[in-house]
This record gives C-alpha cells, structure tokens and sequence, in this order.
C-alpha cells in the first residue's frame, strides 16, 4: 500500500512568505527553507520582523486569499489521487493553510498552528511534532504504508530520502547539487510519471 507525501509551498502553491514579502514591502520576509534549514530559527526571525512592522495574521491572511495554485497543480493532485492515497506534509500553519486547501479542491493536510493574540498579533508557534515531515514518513511507515515523498526545500530532504521513492521538485541548485542522488523534476508531467513509476 502507497501513500505520497508532499510539501505544499513551492510544490502546489507559491511561497506564502515570499508573497507576503512583496504585499509589505519588506524584502527580508523572502528568507524561505530553501535557504535557512533550522525552522525554529527562521520562524522566530520572522516573528520578530513581524513585530517590528506592528503586523499580524489579519494582514497575512489577506495576502492569501490573492494567492492560487501553481498553474496544473490541482489537476496534478487529482491525477495523483486517482492512483494513490495522498497526504501533503507543511511546516506552515492551519491558519494559513485552509484557503489554500479549498482551491486544492480539500486534499488531506497535516501541519502546524500559530499563537495568535487577541488583537491578532502572532506570538509564537506550535509545531505539530519535531521533525515533523520526516515523523509523520516513518509513523506512515509503521501502519504498514510504503511512502512516497516530494518537496523542494531543505526540510523536505529527511522525508525525502526516508521514504521508498523520494524526488526533488522545483528545488534550487544548491539542493540539487548538495544531493546529487535524488531524481529531480520541474514539471507535474514528470513527477506523475516518477511517482506512478515507483509503485511497483
């Protein structure tokens, strides 16, 4: 029995900080795990920024909801589902997620949660489980599933390489090169087809 597991932010939907970056102005808000692989440490930076500009949920929701999915990425899950359980693995939050969800047509998500204060300012995070991506890969493992895993960033790469099949999509050089052993892919044509090759 399969289950894929993919990331969501630079697989299925564009990064939702980069975005918000832009709607702000404040180019330091690009800063992404494809280029810091301590989590905790980006998001607590990014808390702080936040911070010190006095903005909170309210205004990154807003930037959301301008946000679709990459272009081919819906059609793309439903291809997938069509072949095999899929679960989408993210380091962001449900408060962030769930817009994006419904235009994903509701594909099974698990992620994290934000603390949010009553006037709305973010005071901190709540990560589902340490290493998420890569626990959630092995407790899949343990209920008797084969998995299959796809992501573009650093902490994708434990889920990655855990997992009975594991590509890079859409990852950046450095990543690709640092792993030269992982199949990557930019295109969901490719990705369907590695990911129907490897349920064999």
């Amino acid at each position: 029995m399969y289950i894929t597991c993919l990331d969501l932010e630079g697989v299925l939907v564009p990064e939702i900080w980069i975005a918000f970056a832009e709607a702000s102005g404040i180019p330091e808000l690009k800063k992404t795990t494809r280029e810091e692989p301590d989590y905790g440490k980006l998001m607590a930076w990014r808390l702080n920024i936040l911070k010190e500009h006095k903005l909170g949920l309210k205004e990154i929701q807003e930037t959301i909801a301008t946000i679709d999915p990459m272009p081919g990425a819906r059609e793309f899950l439903d291809r997938l589902r069509a072949i095999t359980q899929v679960i989408i693995i993210s380091d962001t939050f449900s408060q962030f997620a769930t817009p994006l969800m419904r235009k994903l047509g509701w594909p099974t998500i698990m992620c994290n949660s934000l603390e949010v204060a009553p006037d709305g300012g973010i005071t901190g995070f709540q990560m589902r489980c340490e290493q998420s991506k890569l626990t959630t890969v092995k407790a899949l493992q343990s209920i008797g599933y084969e998995t299959i895993a796809s992501g573009d960033s650093y902490n994708d790469l434990g889920m990655i390489k855990a997992s009975k099949a594991g590509f890079l999509f859409r990852s950046t050089d450095q990543i690709k090169a640092e792993n030269p052993e992982l199949a990557a892919y930019e295109t969901y044509d490719e990705l369907f087809d590695a990911i129907k090759g490897a349920m064999v």
